[in-house]
């Protein structure tokens, strides 16, 4: 059977389609991306142009008010006052550290929150990640309800903090 000019076309295409997206069926890492801080929501959500909000992956720091969230910092034995004092810590040291720089994104298996925030680990011009670094600093805690590539290493880095009496856990 002869191939017609069309028929070997279509298939070529269907190959280079293949070709191009077989690494995001294959569970590939997402690639970097960068963008300008141009908002500081809280302790880790930023707005970052060109990407939208971001949650910082793999942490959580105190809320501005009373929340339910306390519960297990409380459970720590960190006083309401001094996750209220946190909160606002952590919001001037992001805006003094990262308001409008621009930084470097890395993701994780998961891209997307529930709330349809990016999902990111944020790395500083300087190369440092601004997420270990919050954990290093006692603003942040490790994000214990979801498994994600360097969950071990931020452990690590908060029961360094708590050894040091950094922050919260001071």
């Amino acid at each position: 059977m002869t191939r017609t000019p069309v028929r070997t076309w279509l298939r070529a295409a269907l190959l280079v389609l293949f070709i191009a997206l077989a690494p995001s069926f294959a569970g590939a890492e997402q690639p970097a991306s960068s963008g300008t801080v141009s908002w500081i929501y809280d302790g880790d959500t930023l707005k970052i142009d060109g990407i939208g909000k971001v949650r910082l992956l793999g942490i959580d720091t105190p809320e501005k008010d009373d929340s339910p969230r306390d519960r297990y910092l409380q459970q720590q034995g960190v006083s309401s006052t001094t996750l209220r004092r946190i909160a606002k810590a952590t919001l001037k040291f992001n805006i003094s550290e990262v308001k409008g720089k621009k930084v470097c994104l890395q993701f994780d298996d998961e891209r997307q929150d529930r709330y349809g925030r990016t999902l990111a680990y944020v790395y500083l011009p300087n190369g440092s990640l601004l997420n270990r670094l919050l954990i290093e600093k006692g603003y942040a805690v490790v994000y214990r309800r979801f498994d994600f590539k360097l969950k071990d290493d931020f452990l690590r880095a908060e029961a360094e903090s708590r050894r040091q009496r950094h922050g919260l856990w001071h």
